[in-house]
Parts: C-alpha cells; structure tokens; sequence
C-alpha cells in the first residue's frame, strides 16, 4: 500500500539521520576530551596553596587555613579556600539545577534541557581553565586554585544562558562547538574590561549576562530555520512547567551568593543585601503584572519563572555598591516591568525578523543586565568620598591616586591601597558604559560568526522532525512521555498509529489521507 510504504520511508530517513547525528557526537566529543587531557598534563598544575610541596610554607599555610587577612582591598586572594568555597557551591547548584531545570518547560525535551545542560557545563569548565589560564601562566604553567573554581563557574554560565537562546534548535555537537568559540571571545573581552578599562561588574550583568544573551540571539538569528516558529513541540504541558519553577526557585535563592562571590567584608554584605532586596521586589511586581498583562488577569507561568529572577541580573553589577535598600528596590522594580512587558510583546515581535529566543533569554538575562550596566554607571558616576568613607578606592580601584599610595583605615586595620588609575566618578561612570557597548559588540559579531560557523554543511543539524525533541539522542521510557501521535486513515479504511516525528514526512506526501491529531491517552481512553 502506498501509504505504509511512505511510512516506511519516513522512519528510515529519520533513523539514518539520527544515526550519523550520534555518531559524529561520540566523535567530537571523543576527541574533544581528550585534547583537554593532554593540554591538562602538559600544562595545568595545583595552585601553591593546593601543592603539598608547599606545606612548609606559612603563608601557603595560612591562605589553607583561610586566615590570610583577606579583605575587600584589592582583588580577592586567590586561594582563601574558606572564604569562597559556599559560594562557589551555591553557584554550582545554580548552574547544574537551577538553569538546567529552568529550561524543562519544553514538553518533549526535559532529558536533553538538563542533561546537555551538564554536559556543556562540564566542557566549560575544562576549556575555562586553559583558556583564563592563558592569561595568567606561572613559569609557562596554568595554575588552578579556589578562585579558579568560582571563574570556571562564571564562563559556563555565560554559555548556559547562550543555550538558552538556542534550546531544542541546535544539535549537542553544535553547542560543542559554540562553547568551544565562545568561551574565548567571552575571556578576552571579559579580560577587556575588567583589567583594561577596570569597569565594576560584581555580579556579572554586563560580562556575562549582556554578553551570553546576545552572542545566542545572534547565533540563534543566522541558524534560523522558518520551521522552529509554530512547532508543535515547542509548548508546555503541566509538569514540564512544574519542573521549570523548581529551577526558578534555586536560582532565587541562590542569587545572593552570585552576586556577592567574588569580595568580601562590607562588600558581601551589601551584594548579599542589595540582591535580596531586588529580588522580593522584584518577584512582587512580576506576579502584579503578569496578571494585569493577560487578558484574563490570570498568572502566565513564563512570566513568574522568568521575570521574579530579573532582578537578580539587574542589580548584579551594582551589587557591592551603596545603593540602600529603597535603591535596590527601585532596580528590582523596574526589572521585573522591562522583564515581563518584554515577555508580553518584544519577544513576538523579534520572532517575526528571525529573532526566535527559546527562552526568553533578553528578557531575563539581556535587557535587565542592560540596566545593571546603565544603573552602575549612574553610581559610579556619584559615589564620593562622603558616600563611601575610606573604602570608596577599595570598592572603585580604579579612582585610587596614580602616583601616590594612600592608607585608610578599614575594620581590620590600616591599609595601603594600591596605584590607581585617579579616576574622576564621571570618568568612570563613562567607562561602565563603554563597557556596555564592547561588550555589545564583541557579543553580537562573535555570534554572527559563530552562527555562520555552525551552518556549515558537515554539521549534521536537527529538521523540522527533530527540533524540540529527546528522541534523537535519548533513550526514554514509553509510559508518560509527553508525545503526539496521529492516527492516519487511509482511503481504504486501514489505520495506523505513528509517532509525531514520522507525521510530517508522510502526511506532505498523502493527499488522499485524512489526519487526525490526538492526545497519546486519549486514544487510549479512545480504544
């Protein structure tokens, strides 16, 4: 019958497809790790805090012992161990659960949202380490040590948030290759500003969140496939959503110790503070406008995964800062209004020019890191001695005198800033926004090549069959999977159930089929 016999077709064209799709993984990924052990045991070594060798010697000693005097003076020391390991833990949890759950709301994909969102993690970290090690070698060595635990962790949330711009459109083998591109271009201009143009960026709204956001919608715009808008699994059933808020709620949670990790003393407090400020109100204004933006003046529950957790963006790079509480309520207010109105009407626009944002990442990592960014410029430009007491060149380095020490005395003692730059507040300010616009830049060319790079006709991408979809990759249980199938009736009256991922091929052939969608227990229910 001809109908069967297109059916038969369609599978084999899908399993062959799939096939090559595996094998080129286990390829890539094959020698991928093993490069990273070579370069590793060539290469990368124990910081001298982590080296017994070392173990004679008292300040090693002490940084192990997490008693070396650290402070807010300066950049962080490099090995306090004590000092960093709950807050790299806390991101570690953000990372591994919290964007890998937020990103289960796809009904047919939830294995490949949390599973390749650990393997890409994975692949960050060990290509973070040689690549950050670049710039700082030791005798022509990599060094690894606490802080490095914190860095790694940094540079995969950058591509985690990219992966969300992408989310059921790329194959696991192209994300491979976006890290592998995107990890150094997000170094180096991380490098850029943080050493160069020495802008403050604490909890990383403009390095990581404006740059990971529009790397991927510009990765996303040049792969764009016409068949990913509409698709038929790119949609929620109720659980899928469940899970996602369970994502929602590690990440809020945990957002204090994000945006705080990298300092310490007073400038903890304040980023601890600050962030929890934003985020209550933040949450608050998000449910108050999620209801009053549908037309039902019901909660959209994209909205509240979303759009509660701007806040924690929007103040990141501000964080450290003397913004008092009413400031940082301020920041989480506007955030969750520029979050959920661009969920309610930038997001469908942007798909119409190509922009297909799986996630929503502009609206909870893009647009609020673009206030982070504006918001530290302000404080920037009006901190003063008056504002910040002695630690106004503790916490804006940069504004130190150039050709004089200055000692100021903090909780702990008397303290001798290092050389700055003499940074006038206005001057730095302006700097904060030329770090905004770099980044931009860097973000929006390095996505567009790495776009380009990903079309290239050898990588085996996903069809309108596959996207959104574990099957190609995943072996899954049969009971409970959130799956469509079709019944097709033929013109004799034969029937067939097949699987949705073989309906398009067959159904563009089968004129004289009539097709018939229904729900997997409702044909059940049905028998």
């Amino acid at each position: 019958m001809p109908g069967r016999l297109n059916v038969a077709k369609a599978d084999h064209k899908f399993a062959a497809s799939n096939q090559s799709r595996r094998i080129q993984f286990i390829v890539v990924a094959g020698v991928l790790q093993l490069a990273f052990l070579i370069i590793f045991g060539i290469f990368v070594r124990y910081d001298s805090a982590a080296d017994a060798k070392y173990i004679g010697d008292p300040d090693v000693v002490a940084k192990k012992r997490g008693v070396s005097g650290s402070s807010t003076l300066g950049p962080p020391v490099k090995d306090d161990l004590a000092s960093y390991y709950s807050m790299f833990q806390d991101i570690h949890v953000m990372m591994f659960v919290g964007f890998g759950f937020l990103m289960t709301f796809l009904k047919r994909y939830g294995f490949s949202s949390v599973g390749i969102n650990m393997f890409l993690a994975c692949i960050v970290i060990q290509w973070s380490t040689i690549v950050r090690g670049c710039f700082h070698l030791h005798d022509g060595k990599i060094t690894f040590g606490a802080m490095d635990l914190l860095y790694s962790d940094f540079s995969c949330v950058g591509t985690l948030i990219s992966y969300g711009c992408v989310l059921g459109k790329l194959t696991p083998v192209q994300m491979m290759i976006m890290a592998m591109i995107q990890v150094p271009i997000f170094v180096g201009n991380e490098y850029l500003g943080l050493e160069i143009f020495m802008v403050k960026d604490v909890g990383g709204s403009i390095f990581l969140h404006i740059f990971g956001a529009y790397f991927g919608l510009f990765v996303s715009l040049v792969t764009f496939d016409r068949n990913v808008a509409g698709h038929r699994s790119d949609s929620t059933i109720y659980h899928s959503e469940i899970f996602s808020m369970i994502g929602t709620l590690f990440l809020w949670m945990f957002w204090p110790s994000f945006n705080s990790a990298v300092v310490l003393q007073d400038s903890r407090l304040r980023g601890v503070i600050n962030t929890y400020i934003t985020l209550s109100s933040c949450t608050v204004v998000a449910f108050l406008l999620s209801a009053a933006l549908t037309e039902d003046r019901k909660f959209l529950m994209m909205h509240i995964q979303n759009s509660t957790i701007a806040g924690g963006v929007a103040v990141g790079s501000v964080a450290d800062m003397q913004l008092q509480p009413w400031g940082a309520m301020l920041i989480g207010v506007v955030a969750a209004i520029v979050s959920v109105t661009g969920y309610r009407f930038l997001t469908p626009n942007l798909e119409k020019i190509r922009f297909h944002d799986t996630c929503g990442v502009n609206n909870l990592h893009g647009m609020p890191g673009l206030i982070s960014g504006i918001a530290s410029a302000i404080a920037c430009a009006v901190a003063s001695r008056e504002m910040y007491g002695d630690s106004l060149f503790v916490v804006f380095p940069a504004m130190a005198p150039a050709n004089t020490t200055v000692t100021v005395s903090l909780l702990n003692g008397d303290h001798e800033i290092k050389t700055g730059l003499g940074r006038t507040p206005g001057t730095q300010g302006l700097y904060q926004l030329a770090a905004i616009g770099c980044t931009l830049a860097v973000a929006i060319v390095g996505g567009t090549l790495t776009g380009l790079i990903l079309r290239l006709p050898f990588f085996d991408s996903y069809d309108r069959v596959t996207y959104y979809s574990d099957e190609p990759h995943w072996h899954r249980p049969e009971d409970g999977f959130p799956d469509r199938f079709t019944q097709l009736i033929y013109h004799k009256g034969e029937t067939q159930v097949v699987p949705e991922h073989r309906v398009d091929d067959v159904t563009l052939r089968g004129a004289t089929y009539e097709v018939k969608v229904n729900q997997a227990y409702e044909l059940q229910e049905a028998n």
